[in-house]
């Protein structure tokens, strides 16, 4: 998560009960036996990201049903206005423009994948705000969310801990799981590309030395217990020939593409074998090139910015100025701040403590620059680099804080840790699952090296 933070404060918790009940039932003895056996399943189930654990926290993520229906009917507003921008930029070059895509880029976007989503499996990066009773959501991760599966596989090993097994008799505790809407959205945009009913032969392709290989193995394994044929696939070991797109191991129907693509075509070119089948409508593939529109962080100016309000309705509009924070592509120009006209670069240079600076397309947090934590020296660099390549300006925002426990030299001790909400988001319209991570700095990012990941609950009294 590459946050746009402000100073945290603790957030007012619905569900605070819940997590005071859990940490009393927290002893020294029982947080000690929950944190072995949490251990020795992350092993066994490969709950690494590269070499390191997933999960450094013994208490999973919260939610009240009331927050979790927030977060859905809030997060479906905000989806509309996307796809709207979506629409608009297809059908308006000026529209496109605002979202800074490459020159190859521009030329893929406008290939129909042969289904109707762009990106019919994706992710909102969000933060409840520190008053409890609103969202915002600072990112979406429209061409390759990840995380799905170790969230469903971590929510097993914490159903199964000493401690649940205490919480789980005055506490009703319902996971929300992501894998099956990932199958589900593949299988219907390959049933829209083809016209039939059948089940295709799935690739999940991506380099084979990524830090996230595991959680393919995780994907694959789940494929084929549904009965599906899976394969996991570098973009290197495939082949185009006569119409037909082949790995190692067969044909291929359907990818569930992992890989960026701006690394497959900068690897590839756009004559890799994978482009060249998607373009000729050889094969299927989840998410398309189209995704690459939204993906952009852009794609937050494009809906928070002034001249693009008579793209959304009434209600859209109210949940945009609700929960997207201010952002800006780094331009020079006159924009509005909260209803006064400003001149954008000398605001940005006058206001770096309240900014955060982001490429247009990057993960892992490179590129990122909060304001609050570099010198004005800094601050002026970066915006040299923001006018040099396509970047973002984002309104920081003040980050929720949770105490979560761990096991530190044979004792429990709770942490205050800043946490992000991450929905997953079903055929572009739709919330369903949700990734929680956690951190003790304003970059919560596990790709960067720091954070923890938490399976999401949610909770009610018995």
């Amino acid at each position: 998560m590459t946050a746009s933070t402000g100073p945290a404060g603790r957030q007012p918790q619905p569900g605070r009960d819940a997590i005071d009940a859990y940490h009393t039932l927290l002893t020294n003895e029982l947080g000690g036996e929950s944190q072995h056996l949490l251990d020795a399943q992350l092993r066994a189930r490969g709950l690494f990201f590269g070499e390191r654990a997933i999960c450094t926290v013994l208490r999973p993520r919260f939610l009240t049903p009331a927050e979790y229906r927030f977060l859905q009917t809030r997060g479906a507003m905000i989806l509309r206005a996307f796809r709207k921008a979506h629409r608009a930029a297809l059908a308006d070059d000026g529209v496109l423009a605002q979202f800074g895509l490459t020159d190859w880029e521009r030329l893929l976007v406008r290939d129909d994948p042969g289904f109707r989503d762009p990106s019919p499996v994706s992710r909102l990066d969000a933060f409840f705000t520190t008053d409890g009773q609103g969202l915002s959501f600072t990112e979406y991760n429209a061409e390759t969310p990840a995380g799905g599966a170790y969230n469903d596989v971590l929510a097993e090993v914490f159903y199964a801990l000493p401690i649940m097994r205490e919480f789980l008799r005055g506490w009703d505790v319902h996971p929300v799981p992501a894998r099956h809407h990932v199958l589900h959205a593949l299988v219907d945009a390959y049933e829209q590309f083809t016209g039939r009913r059948e089940r295709p032969r799935i690739a999940i392709v991506d380099w084979s030395d990524v830090p996230t290989y595991i959680e393919f193995v995780l994907f694959q394994e789940y494929f084929r217990r549904q009965g599906y044929q899976c394969v996991i696939v570098d973009p290197a070991e495939v082949t185009y020939t006569n119409g037909r797109l082949e790995g190692p191991q067969g044909p291929i129907d359907l990818i569930y593409k992992r890989v960026l693509l701006h690394e497959l075509v900068e690897r590839g070119g756009m004559d890799h074998p994978i482009i060249r089948a998607v373009r000729d409508r050889a094969v299927c593939m989840v998410n398309p090139p189209s995704c690459k529109i939204l993906h952009k962080k852009s794609s937050l100016a494009v809906l928070s910015d002034e001249r693009n309000a008579h793209l959304f309705d009434a209600d859209e509009q109210a949940a945009i100025d609700a929960s997207i924070p201010w952002t800006r592509v780094v331009e020079e120009r006159r924009t509005t701040h909260r209803g006064t006209e400003v001149d954008l670069l000398p605001f940005i240079a006058a206001h770096r403590e309240q900014l955060v600076l982001k490429p247009n397309d990057d993960y892992g947090g490179k590129g990122i620059v909060l304001g609050w934590e570099v010198d004005d020296a800094a601050w002026e660099g970066a915006i040299r680099t923001a006018l040099a390549s396509p970047y973002i300006v984002q309104q920081r925002i003040a980050l929720p804080k949770e105490g979560y426990p761990s096991v530190i030299d044979g004792k429990v001790e709770v942490i205050d840790r800043m946490v992000d909400t991450a929905p997953y988001v079903a055929y572009g319209d739709h919330i369903d699952g949700c990734l929680s991570r956690l951190g003790t700095a304003a970059l919560l990012n596990v790709t960067a090296g720091g954070g923890s990941q938490t399976p999401t609950f949610v909770i009610a009294r018995r």
